[in-house]
C-alpha cells in the first residue's frame, strides 16, 4: 500500500499546476514576445506549440508522475535505472531558480510597499539600479542589502512555512488562496489600464497581425520557447505534483485545463501591459514600439514610469499590480521547491520536515548572494544560463530518451488513457516523437551557435568572459554533473517497485 500525500481534491491539483504555470514570465515576458514576432500572427505558431508540445509535454509528466508515484528522479528511476540523473537534473534545475526566484518575489513586495507613496521618484531607473538595488560592478558582491534582505526573509517563511505543511493543507490551500486572488488582483489592473488615454492603441499594437513574420523560422521557434518556459515542464514540477494524485484522475483533460488555462492569462497580460504602454506612447508622443519593454525592465523601471502618469488613484493601480507579481511569484517558487523537497525526502529517505529545512534551508541561504550589491549580475547571468542550457536542454533529453530509446510512449498512452476522458492518438505521439525534439534540437543548435561565438551581455553591457564562465556555463553544466553524481547514490529503504495507490484522494 501507498502512504505517499495526496490531494483533497482534483480542484486543487488544477490550481496548483496553474500556480507553477503561471509566473511572473506570463506578466512580463509573452506580451513583449509575441509583440516582437508579429503581434496578432504570432498566436498561429503560438496555439501550434501550444498543441503539439506543451500540452503533450504536460500530459507526459502528468503521467509519468502518476503511473511511477514519484518525485521525479524516483519516477525516472521506475521507468529506468539508467534515466534517474535526467530527474536530478531537472530538480537541481529547480533548485538553482528557487534560489534567485525568491529576490525578484522580494523586490515586488517592496515595489508594493513603494507603490504606496510612489517612493521610485520620477526617475525609476536611477531608482532601482542606484537607490534600490545599490547595483555593483559585474562579479562583485558588495554588500547585503537591507531593502531586499528583508522582504526576501518573508518570502522564504512563507514559501518553507506552506511546504512545510505538506501538500493537502500547504500547497493546495495556499493555491486555492492565491490563484483566484491573483486573478482577480490582476483582472481590476487590466481594466484599469484600458481606461487609460491610448489604451486602446497600445492593445491594437499588440494584437495588430504581421503576416510577413509568419514564414519566418524565428518567430515559430520563439512560440515554442515561449510555451516550453511559461508551462512549467522539465523543471521537474508537474511530475512531483502529478504523483499526488489519486488512482482515479482524468489526466489528459487536468493537461488541456492547465495548458489554456496558463495561455489565457498570458492573453489577459498582453492586454494589461500593452494598454498601459499604449498610455506611456501617448503621454510621451513616442511610437508604441519605442516604449515596449519586458523582463525586470518592464515590471521595474517602465511600469513604475507609467504609475508616475496615471494621476487617478495611481498608487492603487500600483499596489495592485506588483501585488499580482508576488502572489504569480510566490506560487510558482512553491512549486519549484516541493521538486526538490520530495527528491531529497524520498532519495534519503527522511521526513518532510527534514526535506525543507535542509533542502529549502540551503536554497535560502545561497539566495542571499542575490540580495547583495552585485546581486542583479549574478541573478542576471544565473538565470539565462540554467533557463536556456538547462531547462531546455533538459526537455530535450527527457523527450528524446522517453520516446527514441526508452521507447515509452506506448506504455505511458495505454496508462493515460485508460484513465482519461480525452484519449491520446497518432497526434500525441508524433508531436513527442518528431515535432518537439526537431523544434528543441534546432532551438539548442541555435543557442550554442550564438553562445560560443558571442558574449552574453545586460543592457548592451557585456559580462566578462571569466564571470559568464564561473557563474553561467559553470552552473548549468554543474546541474548536470552533481545530478549524475547523485544518481550514483543507492536508494536507501527505498524500493524501485511501483507502489499500489491507497487512493485515499478524490478525483474531482
Amino acid at each position: 500500500m501507498e502512504n505517499r500525500a495526496q490531494w483533497g481534491t482534483r480542484a486543487g491539483f488544477i490550481l496548483a499546476a496553474i500556480g507553477s504555470a503561471v509566473g511572473l514570465g506570463n506578466i512580463w515576458r509573452f506580451p513583449a514576445v509575441a509583440y516582437e514576432n508579429g503581434g496578432g500572427a504570432f498566436f498561429l505558431p503560438y496555439l501550434f506549440a501550444l498543441l503539439t508540445a506543451g500540452i503533450p509535454i504536460l500530459i507526459l509528466e502528468f503521467t509519468i508522475g502518476h503511473k511511477y508515484r514519484g518525485s521525479a528522479p524516483l519516477s525516472f528511476a521506475r521507468m529506468s535505472k539508467g534515466a534517474e540523473w535526467i530527474g536530478w537534473w531537472q530538480v537541481l534545475i529547480s533548485f538553482v531558480i528557487s534560489t534567485y526566484y525568491a529576490v525578484i518575489v522580494a523586490w515586488a513586495i517592496s515595489y508594493a510597499w513603494f507603490s504606496v507613496k510612489l517612493s521610485w521618484g520620477s526617475n525609476t531607473e536611477e531608482f532601482l539600479f542606484n537607490s534600490y538595488l545599490k547595483v555593483e560592478s559585474a562579479g562583485n558582491f558588495g554588500s547585503l542589502v537591507p531593502g531586499v534582505f528583508i522582504p526576501l526573509l518573508i518570502v522564504w517563511l512563507v514559501a518553507l512555512g506552506i511546504l512545510f505543511a505538506g501538500v493537502r493543507k500547504g500547497i493546495e490551500i495556499a493555491n486555492k488562496i492565491f490563484i483566484p486572488t491573483l486573478a482577480i488582483i490582476f483582472l481590476i489592473v487590466c481594466i484599469r489600464a484600458l481606461f487609460l488615454p491610448g489604451a486602446l492603441d497600445g492593445v491594437e499594437a499588440f494584437f495588430k497581425p504581421d503576416w510577413s513574420k509568419i514564414m519566418d523560422g524565428k518567430v515559430w521557434v520563439a512560440a515554442y520557447g515561449q510555451i516550453f518556459f511559461s508551462l512549467s515542464i522539465a523543471f521537474a514540477i508537474m511530475i512531483t505534483y502529478s504523483s499526488y494524485l489519486p488512482k482515479k484522475t482524468d489526466i489528459t483533460n487536468n493537461a488541456f485545463i492547465t495548458g489554456f488555462a496558463n495561455s489565457s492569462f498570458e492573453l489577459l497580460a498582453g492586454f494589461g501591459i500593452f494598454a498601459a504602454l499604449g498610455f506611456m506612447a501617448f503621454t510621451a508622443g513616442k511610437p508604441i514600439d519605442e516604449v515596449v519593454a519586458g523582463g525586470i525592465g518592464l515590471a521595474f523601471v517602465v511600469i513604475p514610469e507609467i504609475i508616475n502618469q496615471m494621476g487617478f488613484l495611481n498608487e492603487v493601480f500600483g499596489v495592485l499590480f506588483f501585488l499580482s507579481l508576488t502572489f504569480a511569484g510566490l506560487s510558482s517558487l512553491i512549486s519549484i521547491s516541493e521538486t526538490y523537497i520530495s527528491g531529497i525526502q524520498e532519495k534519503f529517505n527522511t521526513s518532510r520536515a527534514k526535506a525543507v529545512v535542509v533542502g529549502g534551508g540551503l536554497a535560502a541561504l545561497i539566495s542571499l548572494m542575490f540580495a547583495t550589491q552585485g546581486g542583479i549580475n549574478f541573478l542576471d547571468v544565473v538565470d539565462y544560463f540554467i533557463n536556456q542550457f538547462g531547462v531546455a536542454l533538459a526537455g530535450l533529453f527527457e523527450v528524446v530518451l522517453i520516446a527514441w530509446f526508452l521507447r515509452q510512449l506506448n506504455p505511458l498512452q495505454q496508462h493515460a488513457n485508460a484513465i482519461s476522458d480525452i484519449r491520446l492518438g497518432a497526434w500525441w505521439k508524433i508531436s513527442l516523437g518528431a515535432i518537439t525534439p526537431i523544434v528543441l534540437g534546432y532551438m539548442m543548435f541555435d543557442l550554442l551557435r550564438v553562445n560560443l561565438i558571442s558574449d552574453y551581455d545586460f543592457s548592451d553591457n557585456p559580462y566578462p568572459r571569466e564571470f559568464l564562465f564561473t557563474y553561467g556555463w559553470t552552473v548549468a553544466l554543474g546541474a548536470i554533473l552533481i545530478g549524475v553524481l547523485i544518481s550514483r547514490l543507492k536508494w536507501k529503504k527505498q524500493s524501485l517497485e511501483i507502489p499500489v495507490s491507497n487512493n485515499k484522494g478524490v478525483s474531482s
